[in-house]
């Protein structure tokens, strides 16, 4: 599976006119490189092959290859041997897929949906929802937050209906 949809199997990038490698959009799997990185430096102060081949259950030489790729995109910079830095192409991609999980985390959560069950359904949906649906999530959430008895009917209504609600 190529890694970004203007990505030639030989890892160049066609571009087209006057197109740039920084307006090439990250596929899901790049984003979910990205995000993971991201999160390894901010835990570790640095991100190795190794540890995030072992965080994303993939073998070493797919971390490589997906890395190699999103250095050419501009997304990383990238030494063999020698480490991996951000670049702030890619930190805008990794904060923009965290602050999408978060919202879909703490919308969900409002529901009482178990740690797993979000895990799963945000990894699924994350990277498919328009900026639109996005912000309305984020909304939603931050009015049944504010409306507590809003969301508790919401619930109530759901259990009348024989609808499983954990909260």
């Amino acid at each position: 599976m190529n890694a970004f949809p203007n990505l030639a199997p030989g890892g160049n990038l066609c571009l087209i006119g006057a197109e740039m490698a920084s307006r090439v959009t990250p596929s899901q799997s790049a984003e979910d490189y990205l995000e993971r990185i991201h999160e390894l430096i901010e835990e570790k102060g640095y991100a190795r092959v190794v540890d995030i081949a072992s965080s994303l259950k993939v073998r070493q030489a797919s971390v490589t290859s997906m890395v190699q790729k999103l250095a050419e995109a501009g997304y990383l910079k990238y030494e063999k041997y020698r480490g991996l830095i951000m670049t702030e192409q890619g930190l805008e991609v990794a904060r923009r897929i965290k602050s999408r999980h978060e919202t879909l985390s703490r919308f969900f959560s409002l529901f009482g949906i178990d740690a797993e069950s979000q895990r799963q359904d945000i990894e699924g949906i994350e990277h498919h929802l328009s900026a639109d649906t996005m912000t309305m999530l984020a909304d939603l959430a931050d009015f049944f937050e504010q409306n507590p008895g809003t969301l508790r009917k919401f619930q109530e209504s759901r259990r009348k209906r024989g609808k499983r609600v954990e909260a």
